[in-house]
């Protein structure tokens, strides 16, 4: 029992440090009706921020007091985020106003990967410890009633405490002054003007984030799933296709290459079919899409069909073909996020842009990888790595802005202008 308790409180402490996060994330929303996929990344900015400057600040302006030099640091970052969310509303968000909710929250996915990269970049990806001055000595309490009694942590009493503080402020500000309710009034606005019936847009998106967490859950626990393999990976045997070995890279590639071509034509085509323009009817009203005689059901259930079809044959050349073996671990959150940004860049809703967002994903790191040595700069590989993470961050965030169809509109305007170069007229 006493472990119980003693379990029970500390995720309770540690929850109020997270329903602050969580009460952050609600203000961004009631303030602009903005899912903010970029929260934990600004939550490690700061963090990453606070941890080096209370190191920095002292050393600058030579204080020995440790609470004063963790002032300093705690106002110093606070003045930080106020400009960094400063920027990111008259850089971003103020460029998309009248945007659906998924760009918007595309739009935070590509925030979240530049800050998480710049934050890096800048303060160091090392573990640092942040030392503001609570006793980290653990209390026992209730010993009359438990034997040995409860440990609990001073140091998660008084950030809980801290914590609780703010929530209770927040939530007088929402209730108490004018600006909290008109914020409340424009959120509940917004919810109801969301039909509650279907799921579609914003929440839709949200409901595949879902079932990606549930599949990974799912993979790493169903042992089956695995062929019972205690790693997790199961290795492949020696691959062959019609009788010739895949034995080298060449015909690995050969293969793979084939079957994006077929299965792009059949893509292009089945576009332009009758059920691919059932497709686009849904897409841009379903509602009057319904009215015409097409049924919204059997078109949505349709097209996942499709989407899941080579979406597995992509899965299975990927695991089976190019990683030479398959885990859970290679098709996590991040691999789907890149997935999205390669359609981003490459343009929504555009075959060919597939193929030129999965070339730009791949050709990056090497280039950033390479180029710096061959221009005698040599970089780290982490360094590398935080600048693929803001590059690419950015790029999401600027064709969302300036080209939302990416990199295949531009491809189709500068053939169009070819074809008339050098007469325009």
């Amino acid at each position: 029992m006493a472990f119980f308790l003693e379990t029970l409180f500390g995720g309770l402490m540690v929850g109020m440090l997270y329903s602050l996060v969580a009460l952050g994330f609600v203000l961004i929303f009631k303030a602009s009706g903005v899912f903010n996929f970029a929260q934990g990344a600004m939550v490690l900015f700061a963090a990453l921020a606070m941890a080096r400057f209370s190191e920095w600040i002292p050393l600058w302006l030579g204080i020995e007091s440790k609470w004063l030099g963790n002032l300093l640091a705690l106002a110093t970052v606070v003045l930080l985020m106020v400009v960094v969310a400063q920027l990111i509303e008259m850089g971003v968000l103020r460029h998309l106003v009248n945007q659906d909710g998924i760009t918007l929250l595309m739009a935070t996915l590509g925030i979240s990967y530049f800050l998480d990269g710049l934050a890096q970049l800048v303060f160091g990806s090392s573990t640092y410890k942040i030392d503001v001055g609570m006793p980290k000595d653990p209390i026992i309490v209730l010993e009359s009633t438990f034997q040995g009694g409860l440990l609990l942590s001073l140091e998660d009493l008084y950030a809980a405490a801290i914590a609780a503080m703010l929530v209770a402020l927040l939530t007088l500000f929402f209730q108490k002054t004018g600006t909290g309710r008109a914020l409340r009034a424009m959120a509940l606005g917004i919810v109801f003007g969301i039909p509650s019936l279907r799921i579609r847009g914003l929440y839709l998106a949200v409901a595949t984030l879902a079932a990606q967490f549930f599949v990974d859950w799912f993979v790493n626990r169903a042992a089956w799933v695995t062929n019972h393999s205690t790693s997790g990976l199961v290795s492949i045997r020696s691959l062959d296709f019609l009788g010739m070995a895949l034995d080298t890279p060449a015909r690995k590639y050969l293969l793979c290459l084939t079957l994006l071509v077929v299965l792009g034509l059949m893509a292009k085509n089945l576009v332009r079919s009758a059920k691919g323009r059932e497709w686009m009817a849904i897409r841009d009203m379903d509602v009057a899409a319904a009215v015409i005689g097409i049924r919204p059901v059997s078109a949505k259930l349709s097209a996942f069909a499709v989407s899941s079809f080579i979406v597995g044959v992509a899965g299975a050349l990927w695991g089976f073909v190019h990683l030479g073996a398959w885990e859970p671990a290679a098709f996590g959150i991040d691999k789907s996020f890149q997935l999205l940004f390669m359609v981003i860049i490459g343009g929504l809703g555009s075959i060919v842009g597939a193929p030129m967002g999965a070339a730009f994903i791949v050709l990056l790191p090497l280039v950033l990888n390479h180029v710096p040595h061959w221009l005698g700069l040599p970089i780290s590989t982490g360094t590398a790595a935080f600048l693929e993470h803001m590059i690419f961050g950015a790029l999401i965030v600027v064709f969302l802005i300036a080209e939302p169809h990416g990199l295949a509109r531009l491809w189709s305007t500068a053939r169009q202008k070819l074809r008339l170069w050098p007469f325009p007229h």
